[in-house]
């Protein structure tokens, strides 16, 4: 009997993503001037095209993946691109750290939604779980400050919202298409490469990327904006959606403390209460999984 069963296995995998998505502020430093949805479109074109390379060695055969229901395609694409979509619209509309914020509800939605999944139990651990991480990200994000919303922002705070639904909901949805297989996200990065290039070419201006830039934007698509998509798919349709959305607070935790290891931030008293908050929550959210993988280790040593 293998010691970690197979929904715990597709969680640790998701969870990969986290790990992933705390990179995305210090390579982000590096490309502040190319206009977001330009980014958004390199990012996913890079990710689609080294995917492809990736699958095209299981030979011609292995693209069938791409032959998949419309209604996977809607959600995969317009789940990838509607993120970035809303939460650069968020961004442009009201300030970084509200939006941000806000943004940022999505694995509280995620817990909550996942009760609506079948064969899934929403726990009050999941939600004081997902609470205590909220707690820590509003913490760290706000620098102990506190926030200050303003209603002459409700666009940007409304598509921040509109920004947290959609991950949210894509997240749990994507327990619906559970056979459609993990190589159909490249297709899915292809498409949010399309919508992101079209988006650029309607409200931007291309600002060329230098040697440095370029590296960045292949370090993103292979990484937090490529493998991380992919390991996320695989989670959330075989792991634990509610312990995946509670670690996802996790990735501003391990966001802001890349910066600091860098020179980019500075360590304060608001990062302690931060990581306490977000490590106590992701504990307290796991309490089953830590409890079935330690009945597992017992089992297998018996």
């Amino acid at each position: 009997m293998p010691l970690i069963d197979p929904r715990t296995r597709a969680t640790l995998i998701g969870t990969i993503a986290v790990l992933l998505w705390a990179l995305l502020a210090l390579f982000t430093t590096e490309v502040s001037n190319i206009p977001p949805f330009q980014l958004v479109s390199l990012c996913f074109g890079v990710a689609a095209i080294f995917s492809a390379m990736w699958i095209s060695r299981r030979g011609v055969a292995a693209f069938a993946a791409f032959r998949q229901p419309v209604g996977a395609w809607v959600l995969g694409v317009g789940g990838l691109f509607g993120y970035h979509f809303f939460y650069f619209v968020a961004l442009a509309n009201a300030p970084a750290v509200d939006a941000s914020l806000i943004a940022y509800l999505w694995p509280l939605f995620i817990v909550l939604f996942s009760a609506l999944l079948p064969g899934e139990k929403l726990r009050w651990y999941h939600v004081a779980g997902a609470v205590l991480g909220l707690a820590g990200a509003v913490v760290l994000v706000s620098k102990g400050r506190g926030l200050a919303f303003d209603p002459a922002f409700a666009l940007g705070y409304g598509a921040a919202i509109v920004c947290s639904l959609v991950w949210s909901g894509y997240s749990v949805l994507n327990r619906r298409y559970g056979k459609v297989p993990v190589e159909a996200v490249c297709g899915f990065c292809a498409g949010a490469a399309i919508l992101g290039f079209v988006t650029h070419g309607l409200l931007e201006i291309w600002m060329m990327p230098d040697a440095r830039q370029w590296l960045a934007i292949l370090g993103l698509g292979l990484g937090p904006v490529g493998v991380a998509f992919f390991v996320w798919d695989y989670g959330t349709k075989h792991g634990d959606i509610q312990v995946l959305g509670v670690s996802s607070y996790a990735a501003p935790l391990l966001s802001t403390i890349l910066l600091i290891l860098f020179g980019r931030a500075e360590a304060t008293i608001s990062v302690v209460i931060g990581c306490l908050l977000i490590v106590g929550g992701a504990v307290l959210a796991s309490k089953n999984l830590l409890r079935r993988k330690k009945g597992d280790a017992v089992k297998a040593s018996g």
